[in-house]
């Protein structure tokens, strides 16, 4: 499960990229009660829960990319993941950049082109809360090959996945380095089976009290329903989701007993 000791390979950030900062901030704050507070210089800020800091919103201009959500990482060295990132057949989007005294950040691509970051701990070592109401809780890979996404993210982040097997079908797991079960924090998902996704790339799951409730006001704001409120044994009630501007997330109402669970 996702937790704020930030392991080694666990996700310990989120932000979006968007080209409106402050639609953004109207939008997030309406679905999940998220408050923006602006950054002392630039186009960005954080994102806040009663306080806690829960993701980053980075203002972008149309060249710089389509509006999208990025999950980073955690590293011991932010210069030998951008490497091992290349040796592994990946690409490195943006290179490793001190983020002030807050830590070293850059964001990276895997071998199908599913971009995700890594974070080197400064003085922040990641988001303040996860894993409950409001917060990440979980992450998800969508790939065309599990093999070389498992294999490229072992090598990057020491990454190990292992097969859940439920009745229907199987899920594959990811955890840090030696965490298993109790350090699962997400999965990885064949596009090919997949009835919405259609490129490679990290989705992440933010907890809600009421999956429903969340679908019915992002409609509202002017976001778009991907897949609509879904139940998942053992997991809890899922919908996906894109913010006004395309980027795209989903919510979770996790069900008893699973990560993120009330």
């Amino acid at each position: 499960m996702l937790t704020d000791r930030y392991v080694t390979g666990a996700p310990n950030w989120i932000d979006v990229a968007t080209p409106d900062v402050a639609g953004a901030a109207a939008f997030y704050g309406g679905l999940f009660g998220w408050r923006l507070r602006p950054a002392p210089t630039g186009d960005h800020g954080y994102f806040e829960r009663d306080g806690a800091t829960v993701a980053g919103c980075l203002g972008i201009a149309p060249q710089q990319g389509p509006p999208s959500w990025t999950v980073y990482f955690r590293t011991a060295d932010a210069e030998a993941a951008a490497r091992s990132a290349e040796r592994a057949r990946g690409r490195v989007l943006v290179p490793p950049t001190p983020a002030l005294e807050e830590g070293v950040t850059a964001v990276l691509a895997d071998r199908a082109g599913a971009p995700y970051g890594v974070w080197q701990p400064g003085r922040r070592k990641g988001l303040d809360l996860v894993g409950d109401t409001g917060a990440l809780c979980w992450a998800e890979l969508y790939t065309p090959d599990i093999a070389a996404a498992a294999a490229h993210y072992h090598a990057v982040l020491g990454l190990e996945t292992s097969a859940l097997t439920f009745p229907g079908g199987a899920y594959t797991c990811v955890n840090p380095p030696g965490a298993v079960e109790e350090g699962m924090f997400g999965g990885v998902v064949p596009l090919a089976d997949d009835p919405v996704e259609t490129e490679a790339h990290w989705l992440p799951y933010i907890a809600v009290a009421d999956t429903d409730e969340v679908v019915a006001r992002a409609r509202e704001l002017g976001g778009e329903v991907r897949l609509p409120a879904t139940d998942v044994g053992g997991a809890g009630r899922l919908a996906r989701l894109a913010d006004p501007y395309g980027a795209r997330f989903a919510v979770l109402r996790p069900a008893p007993g699973a990560a993120g669970a009330d």
